[in-house]
């Protein structure tokens, strides 16, 4: 590869972690490389060390292309170990009792669009299906008017159709309450619940006390016609409801005889009209056993209701599912509260439940956020009941993986301003479309001597060389403040010798206005007029990032930041 010569290998080791990882690698990761694959090298750490910052600096230079074509052309073994797909392809732990296949169920509140924290459970039940094979239920938990917005039935069935879950059957509480009301007499007869009448703060202080209520000993028989009076409207909201036999004495209050049943007069319901509503614990369990899910994938804040459910289990004799409970996933930089989100809409903060600054599945996908990129992200956090922060960078570099191979290249320019070169020839260059991809063809650039650069490059006083990508070397000189530019040549070596950036340029003659949108805010520019074949695709604006581009239009291209 590099022979004994301890500054290839450094400088090797650091293109190779570049080109995988993207950005500019640490010190100590590329000296770990090397050592650990030559450990005759150890002896010599302190130069070995000074290397390695020479080597990276080095590497920082180059654009990401020419990183690619510097390390196929040095050392086409290390390149074609990132290219063959032998990665370690991650698997998740076994589900027990799950050898005969497995029925999962992802069930959102139709609250809102789905976001980037429901994507866990959602890709999680995604993989175990096809793992063992068997069913996946959507299953719309809207038994809590409060928390219904009549749109987010439509969108939650898109966010997950774009995330490309293998949904098989798709059921909505609302169209079952009937079910409920039945199991409710069953369980009644069953004397595992009862019709508590008691105001609510006279139930807290005898639950606290762990003493029964009087509604506890009813009979069956008056149960059954104070759950018939709930019915028919013979209690208004607040005066009933039912609740669960459990054990007084348990050490955790909110286990002794919780609800299961409420009376909910307002808001209305937009899909039924109902009086009585069942609670998450009970239409939970009811729909888990009447759908016959086998397995069950949530987070640990559900560990209090997996003990509230047995309870309703034991009552009924049925067979109770097999739980996995995760830890929690933090998420930091986007807004994730729907009700946040909403007002935010309405006030004019927000464009829309699409806005790149909030977290939901459809900003990411306007961002160019892949949702192959979502499932890989989700599937190597896994289930372990550790918690965790979310990596907003390891999302990123899966969807890298994606979106590098096959996204177009193209200069932008920032804030651009335009400068004269002086003894500059006129040149056509033709840069590649893509990098790794000759087949792909090439864009045209033509230099008349006077281009267009992002204003930040000549506010920089120390700069006295940079490199235009793919045309030629340029000098800075500077006269009482302005900046005077000269062509220097073309020698990409000088360039690289001299340390000099490679910035983005465009021909003033042949450019259109872009807006780059950014989570943080929107950046004027101009891009080449090619762009507007890329409508709705997935491309890059060398030396600056992925976007994906939104609009073409008279006034030029709207594109969404992406990443790096």
């Amino acid at each position: 590869m590099a022979g004994d010569d301890p500054k290839e290998l450094l400088f090797l080791c650091a293109l190779q972690n570049a080109v995988k990882h993207g950005g500019v690698p640490q010190s100590g990761a590329v000296i770990g490389m090397v050592m650990g694959a030559h450990p005759e090298l150890r002896s010599r750490a302190k130069e070995v060390s000074a290397f390695a910052k020479e080597a990276i600096a080095d590497v920082a230079v180059l654009s990401p292309e020419e990183r690619v074509t510097t390390l196929q052309t040095r050392a086409p073994g290390m390149f074609a170990a990132l290219s063959e797909k032998h990665e370690h392809k991650k698997v998740l732990p076994d589900l027990e009792g799950a050898e005969n296949g497995v029925v999962m169920r992802f069930a959102p509140n139709p609250s809102g669009p789905l976001h980037i924290g429901h994507a866990r459970a959602a890709a999680l039940n995604d993989a175990y299906i096809k793992q063992y094979g068997g069913r996946y239920i959507l299953r719309i938990e809207d038994t809590d008017p409060k928390r219904v917005d009549p749109e987010a039935y439509e969108m939650v069935v898109e966010d997950l159709k774009w995330l490309g879950l293998g949904i098989t059957d798709t059921v909505t509480q609302s169209d079952r309450l009937h079910l409920y009301y039945e199991l409710c007499t069953q369980l009644i007869g069953r004397g595992g619940a009862y019709v508590c009448t008691c105001d609510n703060e006279q139930f807290k202080e005898l639950k606290n006390k762990k003493i029964a209520c009087p509604c506890r000993d009813q009979s069956v028989e008056t149960n059954f016609v104070l759950w018939d009076k709930m019915l028919t409207h013979g209690f208004k909201e607040g005066e009933a409801s039912v609740r669960i036999k459990t054990d007084l004495l348990h050490p955790d209050p909110a286990m002794r005889d919780f609800p299961a049943f409420r009376i909910l007069d307002a808001p209305a319901h937009p899909k039924v009209i109902a009086h009585v509503y069942p609670l998450m614990n009970f239409s939970v369990v009811a729909d888990d056993h009447l759908l016959g899910v086998t397995h069950v994938i949530r987070g640990k804040d559900h560990i209090a209701n997996t003990r509230r459910q047995r309870y309703i289990y034991d009552h009924f004799g049925w067979k109770v599912p097999v739980y996995r409970h995760y830890g929690r996933m933090g998420i930091e930089g986007v807004v994730l509260s729907t009700s946040q989100m909403r007002l935010g809409i309405n006030d004019g903060t927000y464009t829309g439940w699409d806005d790149i600054r909030l977290g939901t599945l459809r900003a990411l996908a306007r961002r160019g956020i892949s949702p192959e990129a979502v499932r890989n992200a989700m599937l190597a956090i896994g289930i372990g009941d550790t918690d965790i922060s979310f990596s907003w960078d390891n999302l990123y570099a899966e969807n890298r993986k994606i979106v590098d191979p096959v996204a177009n290249r193209y200069f932008f320019v920032a804030d651009p301003v335009t400068i004269v070169i002086h003894a500059a020839p006129h040149l056509t260059t033709h840069a590649l479309l893509h990098p790794a991809d000759e087949k792909r063809g090439v864009r045209t650039l033509v230099f008349t001597g006077a281009v267009s650069i992002p204003a930040a490059e000549l506010e920089r006083k120390d700069r006295a060389m940079f490199r235009l990508k793919d045309l030629f070397n340029v000098t800075v000189e500077r006269d009482r403040g302005r900046p005077h530019l000269t062509y220097a040549g073309d020698s990409l070596a000088d360039a690289r010798a001299a340390k000099a950036p490679i910035i983005q340029w465009l021909p003033v003659a042949d450019q259109i206005p872009c807006t780059l949108r950014t989570q943080e805010g929107d950046i004027a520019g101009v891009c080449e007029p090619a762009v507007r074949s890329e409508l709705g695709k997935v491309i890059q604006f060398e030396r600056v990032g992925f976007v994906k581009i939104d609009a073409v239009n008279d006034s030029g291209i709207v594109a969404y930041y992406t990443h790096k």
